[in-house]
């Protein structure tokens, strides 16, 4: 938990439950209209045997359960990232074209603290992209999209409550988890997002997956949805916790080529038996990227606010119980 300095809320609980009204549905506008999706419903669980669960880390295990009279398990989402995809597919959009959702999931092994609850909400949105788009120029031109959103969003919010602080500097800083490494190579991969973040305000941390020169990733992440050299972290320094939040995690997905390299890295190529894993190595499924938007995490920041309980209804444990007491801090 992080150390707070006379912490008062800027917004009582009923302006915070319309101020994270009005943010949604701004944001949700904009980037809709920005990258040309269209919203779609999602399911909160999948087939434990479809392999369409996100893995996150790998470390991670899903809530499962069972249905009645039925022997196949069902997980709930950890996020829909391979399932964006099928779904892209179902719908037979075309290039430039995408769709989203509100995603609702439940990770119960995060730690539980300002910033991570068992509880996640976030948009999930994919786009259609042709095979030339696949480069970093392509990654950049939609994250600037996605940044514009974003910025149009606080601007309004702060226009309503002008009292808030608007966090988000003009421009987004990118640069890759080896440059990174490179200018802070004694720092932890956390220490580094903070420093960077606090020079520059907001940055695109690209490639992200792969081992650097320390001998370890920047970051885990699954093998199997993002390219680990065409995807990134969104991330803003955020002063009232004096850390580096991430906002997204996007990319460009796996062709069949990056998929089997990634497999191969993680030795899990086991997990080539699954139809959407061969539906890309049989090119069945469009070249698309896409990503998760967290929306506690934008209302958070937005609305200057200091755990991530403020703006989302969640469980929380003693320790986070005494820390909002301490704090006074008013959990939703």
């Amino acid at each position: 938990m992080i150390e707070l300095k006379d912490y008062k809320t800027k917004l009582d609980l009923i302006n915070t439950e319309k101020a994270i009204k009005i943010v949604k549905d701004g944001f949700e506008k904009s980037l809709a209209n920005k990258l040309n999706l269209i919203r779609v419903t999602a399911p909160l669980f999948v087939s434990a045997n479809s392999g369409l669960n996100d893995d996150l880390s790998g470390l991670e295990v899903p809530v499962t359960f069972t249905l009645k009279n039925e022997p196949e398990p069902l997980t709930i989402v950890h996020s829909l990232a391979k399932w964006k995809r099928m779904a892209i597919n179902r719908y037979n959009l075309k290039p430039n074209q995408g769709l989203y959702t509100d995603m609702n999931a439940i990770r119960k092994d995060e730690t539980l603290d300002n910033l991570h609850s068992i509880y996640v909400d976030q948009w999930d949105w994919e786009r259609v992209i042709t095979k030339q788009d696949r480069n970093l120029n392509h990654l950049k031109t939609i994250v600037n999209l996605i940044y514009d959103a974003i910025k149009e969003t606080a601007a309004h919010i702060c226009s309503i409550y002008p009292n808030l602080e608007n966090y988000f500097p003009d421009e987004i800083h990118f640069l890759t988890t080896s440059e990174l490494e490179a200018i802070y190579p004694n720092l932890s991969s956390k220490e580094r997002e903070t420093e960077i973040t606090k020079k520059y305000g907001a940055v695109c941390l690209m490639q992200i997956g792969g081992i650097l020169k320390n001998g370890d990733p920047h970051d885990l992440r699954a093998p199997d949805y993002d390219d680990w050299d065409l995807n990134c972290d969104i991330l803003i320094y955020y002063p009232p916790l004096e850390i580096a939040v991430e906002l997204s995690s996007m990319g460009i997905r796996v062709d069949k080529s990056s998929l089997l390299k990634q497999l191969e890295l993680t030795n899990k190529l086991e997990k080539l038996k699954y139809p959407y894993h061969q539906m890309i190595m049989n090119d069945e499924l469009p070249f698309t990227i896409g990503g998760g938007i967290g929306q506690s995490r934008l209302c958070l920041v937005m609305l200057n606010k200091v755990h991530i309980g403020e703006v989302q209804s969640s469980y929380w444990d003693k320790k986070n119980l005494e820390y909002a007491k301490i704090n006074n801090i008013k959990l939703l």
